[in-house]
């Protein structure tokens, strides 16, 4: 288990910011009045940049401490899928949270949203909107992210070993 105590860190790290984000998205209205603003910016915007980063600093620290500045491609994705797959591990309880206890009304709210601009009926809108859709959305998008963008940081952080 020593051996993913980055991996465990830089996975921590996300999912407190990710929590703290929660929070700041419901100071900006995205969670009732606003929340079409929320599916963007979050989605399309604020979780992409924070996996770039958050991989990024991961990857760094594991090539410096644990690989002595000098990390293979595949060293670096495997990291990356680590700290891709705690983050999974992680995420139903961020989302209970969520919707427990910082948006109890959001799914409900979402869902009559959806249904008044007329895409779909209410039971439909609430099919999509649910905890349990959200967390089953939220795995496994945060498992594609984090596998597609650890490669792409894992190909430019590489760097090979030192000869002797």
């Amino acid at each position: 288990m020593k051996n993913f105590n980055i991996e465990l860190k830089w996975a921590a790290i996300f999912s407190v910011i990710s929590l703290i984000w929660m929070y700041v998205e419901k100071s900006l209205g995205w969670h009732s009045d606003a929340i079409f603003k929320h599916q963007i910016f979050t989605n399309l915007i604020i979780i992409p940049l924070l996996f770039i980063i958050i991989l990024t600093l991961g990857l760094r620290e594991k090539r410096k401490v644990r690989y002595n500045y000098s990390m293979t491609w595949e060293q670096g994705l495997i990291c990356g899928g680590v700290i891709s797959v705690i983050i999974c591990i992680l995420t139903p309880l961020l989302q209970y949270n969520f919707a427990e206890v910082i948006s109890p009304d959001y799914f409900d709210l979402a869902a009559k949203q959806l249904s008044e601009r007329g895409g779909t009926s209410l039971k439909s809108a609430q099919d999509i909107y649910n905890l349990k859709a959200n967390i089953i959305d939220a795995i496994v998008f945060n498992l594609a992210m984090g596998i597609v963008t650890s490669a792409i940081i894992a190909a430019i952080l590489k760097k090979p070993a030192p000869k002797n």
